[in-house]
């Protein structure tokens, strides 16, 4: 019995001695993640010669995937601020919306912007318009953070073209403009509820942690610019969203001919180009070396200056992510997610229930939000062939389960962490709590929608 379950355990003693090794030896995070990694990989029974490899290829292809777009987007961020664009939004914002509402700001613009960007992306752009806003109407980070952190989490998991979504689509052969639909009626209100209610549950639960002034140096200092030297608000939004716009009309223009992105041509082919992500940051980053400074009569050494100081104070947290993906793989080749497969095996619960549980216990154990939507889908394909289930609220469950309870395995969790300057306890009261509720409330919606359609 224990053998079986053995797999499991021993990821809560690697989670058990990542804790430790932080919070009480006050070791630096990444080494903590590394050593972790590697006890964990001794745990479950990997060839001592081939845990190093695996820790390898988990950090190469954590850091593979958002090391150029979180590069690109920390730039862009930067000449935004450096640039006057985040304060001229900022200001804009404040003004329609007023201090009173500025939690319903942050998550209308954070969805929109979410939309069409990998979380880590959208996260990395968002930061400096939270601290301009934060500073600017004297609030907490936090008040300003929570609401952000909620419409990217709900569009990470629910909405096309975000990976997780669209490899359920296709694995359980959905319609994935369906998908987008149901995406978006259960998305909105997801992200109204949450967003709106969760700060305040969050200031009763550490009230400390709204105190943080946050990782400031991690996109430097804001700089505050004369009205006179400013950018207007139209040029603003748009380097702000130009990687948006780029990657939505390539999403747009592939659902509607329903061609895969490497096996298009001609124009089309160059639409889908430009619509990568590490193409429309790239893009995003010349334009806003433009707009924010070439524009506003910077030199180029000044500009370069900008980019250099951008890039300098977010090597540790680079390292944290990646560290992160290390514990990740372990996880994976450690045959963990074989473990929780074989847990439902001939079960007969509901497929929106069933999809969910697989995927929140494989989000848990394995902390990727793709990989756990991913692999429960092998866990529910067996039921749906032999029960009636809209198949899109399907993909929907496991994108909702593939949000619960991000932790120390998760990179999004030391992103909230490291630019929030919040504590292990902080984090875990706000990130993992937020994201435990985005995932369960999420569910009851999708139950509702069932009842329904």
């Amino acid at each position: 019995m224990l053998g079986e379950f053995w797999p499991l355990i021993a990821v809560v003693i690697g989670v058990i001695i990542l804790l430790m090794l932080i919070m009480w030896f006050k070791l630096n995070t990444f080494i903590s993640l590394i050593i972790t990694s590697m006890v964990t990989g001794i745990l479950l029974g990997m060839p001592l010669d081939s845990i190093v490899e695996t820790i390898e290829k988990g950090m190469g292809d954590t850091l593979g995937h958002i090391a150029i777009i979180f590069g690109l987007g920390s730039i862009l961020g930067k000449l935004l601020s450096d640039g006057g664009g985040a304060t001229r939004i900022a200001d804009t914002l404040i003004n329609v919306f007023g201090k009173k509402y500025v939690t319903w700001a942050m998550i209308i613009a954070s969805f929109i912007i979410g939309i069409s960007l990998f979380l880590e992306v959208a996260f990395v752009l968002l930061i400096p318009l939270v601290f301009t806003l934060a500073k600017r109407m004297q609030i907490s980070n936090l008040k300003v953070g929570l609401p952000m952190a909620t419409s990217i989490a709900v569009t990470h998991g629910f909405l096309p073209p975000h990976p997780g979504p669209v490899a359920i689509s296709e694995a359980v052969n959905a319609n994935i403009g369906h998908v987008l639909m149901y995406g978006f009626i259960i998305g909105i209100p997801l992200a109204i509820i949450v967003g709106g209610i969760f700060p305040k549950i969050a200031y009763r639960l550490t009230p400390d942690a709204f105190s943080r002034e946050g990782n400031q140096a991690a996109v430097g200092e804001v700089k505050e610019l004369d009205e006179d030297n400013s950018p207007s608000f139209g040029i603003s939004i748009l380097t702000a969203l130009l990687p948006v716009i780029l990657m939505l009309f390539a999403t747009v223009v592939q659902l509607i001919t329903g061609n895969e992105e490497g096996h298009a041509k001609g124009v089309e082919g160059f639409i889908y180009f430009i619509g990568t992500s590490v193409t429309a940051m790239l893009i995003a980053v010349l334009f806003a070396i433009y707009s924010m400074g070439i524009r506003r009569k910077q030199n180029m050494k000044q500009i370069m200056d900008t980019v250099t100081n951008a890039i300098t104070p977010i090597a540790m947290l680079i390292l944290i992510i990646g560290g992160g993906g290390t514990f990740k793989q372990i996880l994976i080749d450690g045959g963990v997610g074989d473990t929780i497969s074989e847990i439902f095996k001939g079960t007969e619960m509901s497929p929106l229930i069933l999809a969910w549980l697989a995927a929140a216990l494989l989000r848990t154990a394995l902390g990727s939000t793709t990989v756990a939507a991913i692999s429960s889908v092998g866990i529910v394909l067996p039921l749906l062939q032999s029960t009636d289930v809209n198949i899109s609220l399907v993909v929907l469950a496991i994108g909702a389960g593939s949000i619960f309870c991000s932790h120390v395995n998760d990179a999004g969790f030391w992103m909230f962490k490291e630019y929030f300057g919040l504590t292990m306890k902080e984090t875990f009261l706000t990130w993992t709590l937020l994201e435990t509720m985005l995932s369960v409330v999420g569910l009851g919606l999708i139950l509702v929608m069932n009842l329904i359609i």
